[in-house]
């Protein structure tokens, strides 16, 4: 009698743990791998929308550090030139930098997606070595690093040409600042916007 009133107090862990254990088990089974589908892209490390950022010498996130801490960059900048307003030759100068950021960015971006490939190669091939992976890996990060620069270059070299009213001008334009609902950048969609920013 007491075994038995033993193994009841028992059978609902058992039970309980038993349970578990099969949703896991199922779980296991059906969960596809967040990478799943990135394995058809030619360059797995790299989307399609990665290589078009970057085959048009577009900032692909590099310049966040600047544009974040308030310091304008030049692509946005031209896009916003009449509603800053900048200046005809603040427009020429920045259109200037802007000329040879993109020409930068794209001859650096190239690199990137060429080193990308020939590691993505050397892989398919399975012929890789640990060196020459730490040599393929440093050509990457030099590339990348390249054409980091390239972007928060040129926002540092923008910063000078500003008054302070245009660069706080240029902040509440883009959504930066104590309120990001209560102004929608310029290209942005209001709705995604509001959502993302949880205005709503």
């Amino acid at each position: 009698m007491i075994r038995t009133r033993h193994a009841m107090r028992l059978l609902p862990i058992f039970l309980l743990l038993s349970c578990s254990g099969a949703s896991l088990a199922e779980t296991g089974k059906t969960r596809p791998s967040p990478y799943a589908g990135q394995d058809a892209r030619s360059i797995k490390s790299l989307s399609e929308k990665d290589l078009a950022e970057l085959r048009r010498g577009g900032g692909w996130g590099l310049a966040k550090a600047a544009e974040l801490n308030g310091i304008p960059g030049p692509a946005h900048l031209l896009e916003l030139k009449n509603d800053i307003p900048l200046t005809a030759d603040q427009i020429s100068a920045v259109t200037g930098i802007f000329d040879r950021m993109r020409a930068d960015a794209i001859a650096a971006g190239m690199r990137l997606i060429a080193g990308e490939r020939a590691l993505e190669q050397a892989f398919r091939r399975r012929t890789l070595s640990d060196d020459g992976l730490r040599s393929m890996l440093a050509d990457i990060a030099r590339a990348r690093s390249a054409l980091r620069y390239v972007h928060l270059s040129a926002h540092l070299k923008t910063y000078p040409l500003l008054t302070g009213n245009q660069v706080a001008r240029y902040n509440t334009l883009r959504g930066y600042g104590a309120d990001p609902c209560a102004n929608v950048p310029k290209g942005h969609d209001p709705k995604l916007w509001r959502k993302h920013n949880s205005c709503d």
